[in-house]
């Protein structure tokens, strides 16, 4: 019997920390099989995610259409991140999609003062514009990894049954969790064994 893998059982890839873009991406929007679960599926869903990554303030409330939005962009994070992986030419309105999130609504940084911790960098959410500002968030990381070093180091995840992307950490390193690791070894050492039966 196979079990579908649920992207919400699975911890972060590599990378997904650092880089919003790659969790967005990593969030849903590929065959996922049976039962599997995206992190963007509902409004509700949408929310939680938002709030999850600091792309939106703790009282926000994503509306449908506003998750459909970011899910519609999900799509031109994957298309781009695909053409980066495979070194091909990315699709013209994927590209144009994150740049003209990127001015959605900047992420504007504020400075204050804290008497425990002194000065710090403090993200604004506007409650107005609560996808738009985390689209336009994205957007930057996209512009920010893809435009780095890090380039180099982003690759899809080789089990055949998951779709994430994720920062390679060292050459050798193909999945994107354990779990897919271990699922692809269990699947070869299976057909090895039933292929001597």
């Amino acid at each position: 019997m196979t079990r579908t893998m649920r992207i919400a059982d699975l911890p972060p890839a590599p990378g997904e920390e650092a880089h919003p873009s790659l969790a967005l991406a990593n969030s849903g929007g590929w065959e996922m099989g049976a039962g599997a679960v995206d992190l963007l599926g509902d409004p509700r869903r949408t929310t939680d995610w938002m709030i999850a990554r600091g792309l939106a303030a703790p009282d926000a409330d994503v509306q449908v259409y506003c998750s459909n939005r970011l899910r519609d962009f999900r799509g031109s994070v994957r298309e781009v991140f695909d053409a980066a992986v495979t070194r091909d030419r990315p699709p013209a309105p994927a590209v144009d999609a994150v740049n003209t999130a990127m001015k959605l609504a900047p992420a504007v940084e504020r400075l204050v003062w804290s008497e425990s911790e002194g000065f710090l960098s403090v993200s604004e959410h506007p409650a107005t514009q609560a996808v738009e500002y985390a689209m336009s968030a994205v957007a930057t990381d996209v512009l920010a990894l893809l435009s780095s070093e890090d380039t180099a180091m982003l690759a899809r995840c080789a089990a055949p049954s998951c779709g994430r992307f994720l920062l390679r950490t060292h050459a050798r390193r193909h999945w994107c969790s354990t779990r897919c690791g271990d699922r692809v070894r269990a699947a070869r050492a299976y057909a090895r064994k039933a292929g001597r039966e």
